[in-house]
């Protein structure tokens, strides 16, 4: 992860450095003041998400953090894509010598991406899946509503999840499960906006469930214990419960407890005579849920990518980077991400919600 971090950061920062560069060219004619100025407002721009970051629990007025979130988490799309298309019209104009302005240009194709990713970001897919088991279900079915990554602070607010609620309870779900990261960095801003009185809104009789994913550690898991006690969502952290219908929800906690219990102690507390629905958040060693013959895995964490070609990079690394799969034995469901982390954009990805009928015959 620090490895991961250290490119990243080394990555943004050179290609700021050279979209500055490009931009400073621009401005030749333009005063000595005018240009500091710019770089003043230009290195607020680029630094902006780790300032939002770094004042996260500060107690600092939300204008301020919250403006330096989106602000901060924006730029690096915007930084992205326009790299991208600078460097495709500097190719066409080796080809196209009399192409100008292509630093506006960028700008403008740039824009428009965003606009388009902002779009697709308010509007996530909804994911219809009929699932049939065979270790009986009390009742022959049961229907279920599988989320993940819904990252609640300043990217995804109080309005926002007020949208999801309404979404989901909208299905009228027996279930709700929520496979990690439903708190995105701090709980600051979750506290500030009384976000609880949003989340015990959500409807389902047979109980609303979470399995930790990595934000709910960078997070501080104790703090987002004390959290959830303030609302009506259950924590399965390497437990095992069992519903009313004979369904057993199996909560394993995330790879950031590297002490966490496996899959094959998780099931030594389970039946396994009947139905496993499998939270773990991280998708790894999906082969493992299968030979184990779990009935159900839902996860998260990947967001495939959330925008191209960061989307390639997850296809690669996961084995099942989102959506829907039929192992051998198990039903595989790997959300793309109800909301997002960061940059309010889903260019070439979509976020999704998906509804469960498990069923028997």
């Amino acid at each position: 992860m620090k490895v991961f971090l250290l490119t990243f950061l080394t990555a943004y920062l050179l290609g700021n450095g050279y979209l500055y560069a490009r931009a400073l060219a621009l401005m030749q004619g333009y005063s000595l003041p005018t240009k500091l100025l710019f770089t003043l407002l230009y290195a607020v721009v680029v630094f902006a998400l780790i300032l939002s970051i770094a004042l996260r629990d500060g107690g600092y007025p939300a204008w301020l953090t919250r403006s330096l979130f989106v602000v901060g988490s924006a730029w690096m799309v915007f930084t992205l894509y326009m790299i991208l298309s600078l460097t495709a019209l500097d190719l066409l104009h080796f080809l196209f010598p009399t192409l100008k302005h292509r630093f506006l240009w960028a700008c403008g194709v740039t824009v428009c991406l965003l606009l388009y990713g902002y779009y697709n970001h308010r509007h996530p897919r909804i994911v219809e899946l009929n699932l049939k088991i065979d270790r009986p279900i009390e009742g022959g079915e049961m229907r279920l509503v599988a989320v993940s990554d819904i990252h609640l602070g300043e990217g995804t607010g109080k309005r926002a999840l007020k949208r999801y609620v309404e979404l989901i309870n909208g299905t009228k779900p027996d279930a709700i499960l929520i496979a990690g990261d439903l708190i995105d960095n701090s709980l600051a801003p979750l506290y500030r906006d009384r976000v609880e009185e949003e989340l015990n809104t959500l409807r389902a009789p047979m109980g609303i469930y979470l399995a930790p994913g990595n934000h709910e550690y960078i997070s501080r898991i104790d703090k987002v214990k004390a959290f959830l006690e303030k609302t009506k969502i259950n924590l399965l952290q390497d437990s095992v419960i069992t519903l009313t219908n004979g369904v057993q929800l199996i909560g394993r906690d995330d790879r950031m407890n590297r002490r966490r219990k496996s899959l094959e102690e998780l099931l030594t507390q389970a039946d396994l005579e009947r139905p496993t629905i499998l939270l773990d958040h991280q998708p790894y060693e999906l082969n493992r849920t299968d030979s184990l013959g779990i009935d159900l895995q839902l996860s998260g964490h990947t967001h495939h990518g959330q925008v191209w070609p960061v989307s390639l990079l997850t296809d690669r690394i996961y084995e099942q980077s989102h959506g829907y799969r039929r192992w051998t034995k198990s039903h595989i469901w790997v959300s793309s991400g109800l909301s997002l982390w960061g940059p309010p954009f889903r260019i070439g990805t979509r976020g999704d919600m998906a509804i469960i009928r498990l069923y028997n015959d």
